[in-house]
């Protein structure tokens, strides 16, 4: 079973940066791609960026391109989302995922989430 452990949700204002890390145990051989997606209240299930083992490829969600940078170490099985430049409407909770996927849809195995808010 993989488990999946998040840190560095807060609260910022506009403009502001934040910087999520999520650290996987358990076999890694059981997902290709670690990754990140959100929720807001009232708002459908979005994913925001994912990183794939493989071939060391990220993608990302239109919103957050220029502006969120996912990266992973392997040796840690730890991916991170910088987040920089946020709004208000990327406010959400945050979840880690692992698993497989394509493109931004990364997923199998979830986080407990971490909360990020952004003010203006």
């Amino acid at each position: 079973q993989v488990q999946l452990v998040e840190s560095g949700g807060g609260s910022v204002q506009v403009g502001g940066s934040l910087r999520l890390s999520c650290t996987a145990s358990g076999p890694t051989n059981r997902y290709n791609c670690m990754g990140w997606f959100r929720q807001a209240p009232g708002k459908e299930r979005e994913g925001v960026a994912a990183f794939y083992k493989g071939g060391n490829t990220t993608y990302y969600e239109d919103s957050v391109k220029g502006r969120f940078t996912i990266s992973h170490d392997n040796a840690k099985n730890t991916v991170f989302l910088q987040m920089n430049s946020l709004k208000t409407e990327d406010s959400a909770m945050y979840y880690c995922t692992a698993g497989q996927g394509v493109g931004t849809a990364c997923g199998g195995y979830r986080g407990q989430g971490t909360q990020v808010t952004v003010s203006s």
